[in-house]
């Protein structure tokens, strides 16, 4: 729904010696270093980090560090600082995918690399890796009534979603050696969307979207606790005793020594209260495609495809924002006198001309016609990518366009991306106005995913519900 949004600023700063925001870098840090070992490091009084962009890894909420990297770099430049001849260290971070943390710590953008999950170095490195965890194993983990086979083999002809960058990609792949040499089916190995992080994944398993996925044993649990429908099957280990490691330059010897060193102390436990208290504000999305849900879909669909047509938008993203704006209702109310399946509010609608909201076939009007407005006006730039110019219009939906275009300058103004909304702007819209609008824009993505897995099944003439819903968990 469009400008129903509450401003509320957040606080920013890391406690005690750690100056930047979380997840940024200073806007008078330079992007690419030389690079330098522990000496010149503490002469310039900044550690640079690259960090895994997903909230299991580098998350915070109202100022505290959630992300489990952030809490133990935290500990570790507490740990530099005491050591003799020590200094307080800022530290800077720099949210990278995982696929791109290594290539960008060569490329210079960083000190180090703490991924926060399995990364597995890349063949004939020159970079180097220190232990700063238990190795882990790469376990089967999927939705509760989901039905999780007893043993390997029992993967055979099973879908397994995997976020990007998995290290669980290469492990099923030997698995699929073995599965072929007894002559059975390979697992069939899909890469979810690249805007959804370990966490997402976990999220739309639990959902029952995705059939099954693998990840770290100790991440599944930890998301277990707040996604309680997760199962995790501990005994299907697909890799065992995964080395969880920091990345580091060859030049910089002493201070993979004093990673080394750090590795060794006792680990401070994860802030549990925090992290369920932050985890509970974060909308959880159900599955979609149930059967009176795709009877609901089935009545909306060519409204939705013909309006979808005439402004040039995917109608799945409409139905994916429908499905969240009023679960497909056309007769849904909101707050700010908001109306109808897309939840436009009667000013935004006049200001593409419609003053009829009451018919389902203006609500949608009205909607599409002023997203391709916000599209048009704010983010038609060629810099920006087809999936981001979406998330972007999105985001102005819910909260209003130029407070979107003000949060992609301030991210700039942070080191971050700002023609990049998933991962990067997001960060500040989350400090800035707070976690609704983070919200929206992720649920309408991920039920976007979930329809467009089933797009060949939501465009057929005519299929049951039923027989769809049966064909759907094929796999699982």
């Amino acid at each position: 729904m469009p400008f129903r949004f509450t401003l509320a600023v957040l606080g920013c700063l890391l406690a005690g010696f750690a100056q930047a925001r979380l997840g940024a870098l200073p806007p008078e840090a330079p992007r690419h270093v030389a690079a330098r070992d522990l000496a010149a490091i503490e002469r310039a009084g900044e550690l640079r980090v690259l960090v895994n962009q997903s909230r299991h890894s580098s998350g915070e909420w109202n100022g505290q560090a959630l992300g489990v990297e952030y809490r133990r770099l935290q500990a570790f430049a507490r740990y530099l600082q005491h050591q003799p001849g020590g200094r307080p260290l800022r530290l800077v971070f720099v949210p990278k995918a995982k696929e791109d943390l290594l290539p960008a710590l060569q490329r210079g953008e960083g000190d180090l690399v703490a991924p926060g999950e399995t990364l597995l170095p890349p063949a004939h490195s020159a970079l180097m890796a220190a232990p700063v965890a238990a190795p882990t194993n790469l376990v089967v983990v999927g939705g509760r009534g989901q039905r999780l086979p007893r043993h390997l083999e029992l993967l055979a002809g099973r879908r397994v979603v995997l976020p990007q960058g998995s290290a669980a990609g290469p492990a099923l792949a030997r698995l699929n050696i073995q599965l072929a040499r007894r002559k059975l089916r390979p697992v069939q190995i899909e890469w979810a969307d690249p805007t959804l992080a370990v966490e997402d994944v976990l999220e739309l398993t639990q959902a029952g979207i995705y059939p099954l996925t693998v990840v770290e044993s100790g991440l599944a649990h930890r998301w277990a606790r707040v996604l309680p429908r997760l199962r995790v099957a501990d005994r299907l280990v697909v890799a065992h005793d995964q080395a969880q490691l920091w990345y580091l330059r060859s030049p910089a010897q002493q201070l993979a020594a004093r990673v080394r060193a750090f590795a060794r102390q006792p680990q401070a436990r994860d802030d549990d209260k925090a992290f369920r208290q932050a985890s509970a504000r974060r909308y959880q999305v159900r599955d979609p495609l149930q059967a009176h849900d795709r009877k609901r879909l089935a009545q909306v669909r060519p409204l939705l495809q013909r309006y979808a047509k005439a402004y040039d938008f995917d109608w799945l993203t409409l139905a994916a924002m429908a499905y969240k704006e009023s679960g497909l209702d056309p007769q849904a109310r909101g707050a700010g006198r908001a109306a109808g399946l897309l939840q436009i509010t009667p000013r935004a609608a006049r200001s593409v001309g419609v003053r009829n909201l009451h018919s389902a076939d203006d609500n949608v009007k009205a909607a599409t016609r002023y997203l391709a407005r916000l599209r048009r006006e704010f983010f038609a730039s060629p810099r920006l990518t087809e999936r981001e110019r979406r998330a972007f219009t999105l985001a102005a939906y819910n909260l209003g366009p130029e407070s979107v275009q003000a949060l992609r300058a301030k991210a700039r103004q942070q080191g971050l991306d700002g023609d990049r909304w998933f991962f990067q702007v997001e960060r500040i819209a989350a400090e800035e106005v707070g976690i609704g609008v983070v919200n929206y824009v992720a649920s309408v993505n991920k039920y976007r995913v979930a329809f467009s897995r089933e797009r060949a099944r939501l465009e057929a003439p005519a299929v049951a519900a039923t027989d769809a819903k049966d064909a759907r968990h094929e796999d699982g």
